[in-house]
């Protein structure tokens, strides 16, 4: 390795494709279609490939290099091509450190296809895409509730969900911390700030200096976002926590100390708020165990979060599959 490899720590490839798309750049996806034992990636990891760069990663950086070779080599010719590493493979002199085996999908695409607008269509305005592909012919279809991968040995489904919207309520540093240490991780960052100052604290995220309430109304709450109130006993929090628990949201959480959970939720139930969504609050918020400074808290809360959204989605995880255990030698072409 010559290189830090900053780039593979992309996961969601979806920005990057808007982006690829926009500016007319060839590009290519390869795709995790198949293991045969433990690896470092899900099925359904993927990477982009652009005639200059790489992005993401599909087994640890033991293939990646030669991914994009393939890659733009596909690119050049127009057809996909399926490749197999480590056991079963014809090629001997690319080993992977976990000693299992796996089958990487990689398709050229056009900027203009069909599918791949409806899949950044979904991105955009937060719904659920089941893309379907066999390298060449490819769709996108709006759909929930089906298993987030499959493969059959010649085309894979993949479920594209909404990205992990954090909405966070407050003003001080701990607020701030969140906000950055949310985005660090891939997540859309919302910072409700009620006649807080005129400018947003940082690029890239939605600001709103309304009240709780209306802000959330504003945003537009779904069963992928968290909210997180992190102001400290403003006459609005409750408000803001019952519009957030009465809402799609996956993660309800306030700070605050133990001893001032009682008051809170029967100010909760002042609002009226139903016992069964009272139960969804996490309070205190975050992982315990933490200090108490503004990043030990930003880190305990956006943990906590993550944790809770991966959670939800492992059994729909554990459901991906594979028809064949491993690609025939005869699927895989160079």
């Amino acid at each position: 390795m010559s290189t830090w490899q900053f780039d593979a720590q992309t996961d969601d490839i979806r920005p990057l494709l808007m982006a690829a798309q926009a500016s007319g750049t060839p590009f290519a996806i390869a795709t995790l279609v198949e293991t045969s034992g433990p690896a470092p990636r899900e099925l359904g990891a993927q990477m982009l490939i652009t005639g200059e760069q790489h992005w993401g990663y599909l087994s640890g950086g033991c293939i990646e290099a030669d991914v994009a070779r393939h890659a733009r080599e596909a690119m050049a010719t127009g057809k996909p091509r399926l490749l197999r590493y480590g056991e079963g493979s014809p090629w001997i002199d690319i080993r992977l450190a976990c000693g299992t085996g796996i089958s990487v999908l990689v398709e050229p695409l056009r900027g203009d296809d069909p599918a791949l607008s409806a899949l950044l269509d979904g991105f955009q305005s937060r719904h659920p895409v089941l893309w379907s592909s066999d390298g060449t012919a490819r769709e996108a279809l709006p759909s929930d509730d089906v298993p987030r991968f499959a493969w059959d040995a010649c085309r894979y489904t993949k479920r594209y969900d909404p990205v992990l919207r954090l909405v966070l309520i407050g003003e001080d540093a701990t607020v701030l911390a969140c906000a950055t240490l949310g985005q660090a991780m891939g997540m859309e960052v919302a910072l409700v700030t009620p006649n807080g100052p005129e400018a947003a604290p940082l690029t890239g995220l939605s600001y709103h200096r309304t009240s709780p309430a209306d802000a959330l109304d504003a945003i537009g709450l779904d069963r992928w976002t968290a909210v997180a109130v992190l102001s400290h006993d403003r006459e609005d929090d409750e408000a803001g926590l019952a519009a957030a628990l009465a809402s799609p949201a996956f993660y309800v959480g306030a700070i605050g100390a133990r001893v001032r959970l009682d008051g809170r939720v029967a100010l909760l139930r002042g609002h009226g708020v139903r016992e069964a969504d009272i139960a969804r609050l996490h309070a205190p918020i975050g992982l315990q165990g933490l200090g108490k400074a503004p990043r030990d808290i930003a880190l305990s809360v956006v943990a906590d979060v993550a944790r809770e959204f991966h959670a939800r989605s492992a059994s729909a995880s554990e459901a991906a599959s594979s028809i064949s255990s491993s690609a025939p030698l005869s699927s895989v072409s160079r």
